[in-house]
């Protein structure tokens, strides 16, 4: 039996277990689900601070229901909202397998950068920089969603739009979850558990409600385990041409395992693990990679999906004062941890060895002297030395104190301070430290003991110096180990306080009805400290140190918003409204700045509803971008200027000296509900959105074709050695001149009896059809990304990306079909590449439900997903694949019970 059959058999058996001590359970217990009155009520307008009842606004809204996210079983909010034709998965454990960025989970709207899109929780600012991890899914009650500018409403941020999480604070009674899940190649094995209670208190003036969950995947290692994806890249076609070309099978052809010679005598020849010499098979040689012989790759030990271990939990408290006066106090707390295999530390052939290297047989050290041969040069596969682990931590902690209260027959208001910290700490043992190694690879016989010795020892017998042998797989000693390599360590602590008051309501009426206004005052501070070890601080390491990094800004802003009814209950204008907004924003690193929005409604006849917003969006620069961490990764370079294929370092990391950025958006659409069919919804929006000065990182390929193509200015970006071979980028923060994108997003929603259809059938049917086309991605260059969809580390997307679902749910038994749709596009447009097209793409997700009430398990529901349910492989190379399912086939089975 295959450890998918048998991890999947094991959990039934466990979720039958659950049920049937459900099914006890609710023998003995009511079910206690809420149905309270709120005396102050909760209106929320995602795009818009007007809170009047009826009232919609004219930013396009998109609401996901606790259920609506539930669909595919995704580890987290963020990964639900990715398969949403709207976002980009670009940070994921998917996506950052060799980057310390691995562990969070932001979202990106447009594929603009996660940066561009303001994650509020309640309409608040989170901590954590939108790591969505650290907010428990089992208390979320749903998830709007903002597709247009609203920096007007909510700040900096908010250029490409919001997401608003809402937590089911009235929830009331207890609910618990099991799940488990593996894929079809018999990893990724994944266990979570979930919990929520909530009751009232004080006679009902108060509430409390308290969740959290659990979850532990194992991810995927290492990336050859998915033969279509690890090990592949482009290499140079050696034509002339400057093409390249994607193939498999690539590795290092100036490094092996054991240590390859360089030059010399015995140039071409590779160490056994006893030290002895054999001839290294190169298969072809293509600049610095093979392809199809024993050259070493990252691929075949690194993973392809980065493991995540994580808890998040909430609790909030809810005390009705007085009839008119509430007072909410939450806190929030998370921790997400890791240690997995991240890079090696290689030397790729730049390593000397003088001729009497203490580790040198008798027989190669005779070659090399009737060669006349002084020393070579090795390049040398350091699995067995310096590959290193990332051990990674992030914890988020945030209290909220909040005020709602009323006055007089119209008038509403809020308050609130909250203040929240997140730590990041990350150690990466295993990096060679630069003078013990080169001390140490420079070893010698003690002429007065016959032992290996450092050279440096003869001269100074205090050094310490542990001489290594680096000739064979497994050679080096231990204890030599210990001497030359040390852990990179980094700690991180972000603070953010922010604090609120806003009134809300309708000072009169107009004939075509009441007028409301929003007018509010935020201030808000946000500081970083990033501490280092002391062999970072010194620069000790020979590939890279972490950067020590402090800063901060504040920011205080004042906004107003107005709601107007022009004209009703007329021909073809049966409901017209106007909609303004303002903000100022005086920020302590940038100054002053100003955002605005105007729009307007109308029914133009029963249930079809046009809406047009234009907005002047902006967007300073956040701690990340300004003082970040320098974050560290490799990434494979099709290089140019030498016609072939690199594995190069590139450094991210923040940049003081940015500018704000301004976005001029435009949305214009409609939405109709057709009363003559009842349950449909339809709705298509247009939006165009022009950034100026926009702060971006330039993904690193990028950053070298634009240098060979003259753009001057980004050469800075990138290090080359004495011989001109590419050895560092720098993909750091910076403003560039113009983004632009536009494009349509198109919504259809149907829900019927399910005997309309089928004659008898019982429950009911749901159909959903969501998609986005995109018209144009491109920058002030003229560059275009529109169909830029299978590099992992350009802003890329495709042209289309359609999901479609057809649900049923009856009275037991519930089932959902979904497939999502991705057009055909390219791999890269940055890189002439002769295989570069991605055919579409189509993927299959089923998930089943079962209530068992009906059998006497009150409040036990069991149900299983499978996504990717015909295990369709990625394009060839689609390593960090943002949009391609690079797992397979995984099947998720659990139970939850509500009591």
């Amino acid at each position: 039996m295959s450890k998918f059959s048998y991890r999947l058999t094991s959990c039934c058996s466990a979720v039958a277990l659950l049920a049937t001590a459900g099914a006890a359970m609710a023998q003995a217990q009511t079910s206690t689900a809420a149905d309270e009155s709120d005396s102050l009520g909760e209106i929320v307008v995602t795009a818009s601070r007007i809170d009047r009842a009826g009232f919609q606004a004219p930013t396009p809204t998109v609401r996901l229901t606790a259920e609506d996210l539930s669909v595919g079983a995704r580890q987290n909010i963020a990964a639900a909202l990715n398969d949403i034709p709207q976002f980009k998965a670009s940070s994921s454990p998917q996506t950052s397998g060799t980057n310390t960025a691995a562990g969070s989970a932001p979202v990106d709207l447009r594929g603009l950068g996660a940066s561009h899109t303001l994650v509020l929780i309640d309409t608040r600012r989170a901590s954590s920089d939108n790591d969505l991890n650290s907010i428990p899914t089992v208390l979320v009650k749903s998830v709007d969603v903002v597709t247009g500018g609203a920096s007007a409403a909510w700040g900096s941020g908010a250029v490409a739009g919001v997401v608003n999480i809402a937590i089911d604070r009235n929830f009331t009674g207890g609910k618990l979850g099991a799940e488990y899940g593996i894929s079809s190649y018999d990893d990724a094995e994944q266990e979570r558990f979930e919990g929520a209670w909530g009751t009232a208190f004080a006679g009902g003036r108060g509430h409390f409600v308290i969740g959290g969950e659990y979850l532990d995947n194992e991810g995927v290692t290492p990336k050859d385990s998915r033969p279509n994806v690890g090990s592949w890249g482009q290499v140079s076609t050696n034509d002339g041409t400057g093409r390249f070309v994607t193939v498999p099978n690539v590795g290092f052809s100036n490094a092996a395992y054991g240590g390859l010679i360089m030059s010399g005598v015995n140039a071409g020849m590779v160490f056994n693990p006893d030290g002895t010499l054999r001839p290294f098979n190169y298969g072809t040689v293509i600049g610095a990679n093979t392809v199809g012989g024993e050259g070493p790759s990252n691929d075949n030990l690194s993973p392809l999906v980065t493991p995540q271990r994580r808890y998040a939990a909430l609790a909030s408290a809810t005390y009705d004062i007085t009839d008119k006066l509430r007072l909410t106090a939450d806190v929030r707390h998370s921790r997400m941890w890791n240690n997995y295999i991240w890079f090696g530390d290689h030397n790729r052939g730049n390593l000397t060895i003088r001729n009497d290297n203490a580790f040198l047989s008798d027989t190669i050290k005779q070659q090399m002297a009737a060669a006349g041969q002084t020393s070579f040069t090795m390049g040398r596969f350091n699995s067995d030395l310096s590959y290193s682990t990332i051990d990674f931590e992030r914890i988020n902690t945030q209290a909220t104190i909040a005020l709602d209260g009323e006055f007089g027959d119209n008038w509403r208001w809020s308050a609130y301070y909250s203040h929240g910290e997140a730590d990041t700490n990350t150690d990466t043992p295993g990096f060679l430290l630069r003078t013990e190694y080169a001390q140490a690879v420079d070893s010698v016989i003690n002429p007065a003991t016959g032992q290996a010795v450092c050279r440096v020892t003869l001269t100074n017998a205090n050094s310490g110096c542990v001489p290594i042998n680096l000739f064979g797989l497994g050679a080096p000693s231990q204890e030599a180990i210990d001497y030359v390599t040390g852990t990179p360590q980094q700690r991180t602590n972000t603070k953010l306080d922010v604090a609120g008051v806003s009134l809300r309501g309708e000072p009169f009426s107009l004939p075509a009805g009441d007028v409301s206004i929003a007018v509010g005052f935020e201030a808000r501070k946000e500081q970083t400290d990033q501490r280092v070890g002391e062999l970072d601080a010194a620069q000790a390491f020979q590939t890279f140190s972490f950067s020590a990094m402090s800063g901060e800004f504040s920011v205080k802003e004042a906004f107003a918003e107005v709601l107007i009814p022009i004209v009703k209950d007329l021909p073809v204008l049966n409901n017209l409204e106007f909609n303004a907004a303002a903000r100022i924003s005086d920020y302590d690193t940038t100054g002053s700045i100003w955002s605005w929005k105007v729009g307007a409604t109308n029914e133009f006849f029963p249930g079809f509803r046009g809406r047009i917003t234009q907005s002047r969006d902006i967007r300073s620069p956040n701690l990340s971008e300004l003082y970040t961490t320098t974050t560290t990764g490799y990434n494979n370079i099709n290089d140019p200027v030498k016609g072939q294929t690199v594995y190069t370092l590139n450094n991210g990391g923040g940049n003081p000296n940015l500018s704000p950025e301004t976005a001029d958006t435009l949305t214009v659409g409609f939405t109709y509900a057709p009363p003559s069919v009842r349950g449909l919804n339809l709705s298509l929006d247009y939006y165009n959105i022009d950034i100026t000065d926009i702060i971006t990182t330039i993904a690193p390929q990028i950053l070298v074709t634009s240098c060979f193509n003259g753009n001057t200015a980004l050469c800075a970006q990138i290090d080359r050695d004495a011989d001109g071979n590419l050895i560092r980028t720098r993909s750091t923060y910076l403003n560039l001149s113009e983004y632009q994108t536009d494009g349509v997003d198109a919504e259809a929603s149907y829900t019927s009896p399910a005997d309309l259809w089928i004659p008898g059938a019982t429950g009911r049917l749901n159909m959903h059809l969501a998609a986005t086309w995109v018209n144009n991605l491109s920058t002030g260059d003229g560059t275009q990304y529109v169909k830029s969809q299978g590099y992992s580390f350009g802003v890329g997307v495709p042209e289309l990306r359609l999901n479609a679902s057809l649900g049923w749910k009856g009275e037991v038994f519930g089932a959902n079909l979904r497939a999502r749709y991705i057009s055909a596009g390219v791999y890269n447009t940055s890189v002439n590449i002769v295989n570069n097209d991605i055919d579409a793409y189509t993927y299959v997700d089923l998930g089943l439900t079962a209530d068992l009430a009906h059998y006497g398990a009150d409040g036990v529901e069991l149900y299983a997903n499978a996504t990717n349910l015909f295990d369709k492989d990625p394009p060839n190379g689609s390593l960090y694949s943002p949009y391609y399912d690079v797992i397979g086939r995984y099947v998720t089975v659990g139970a939850r019970y509500r009591f």
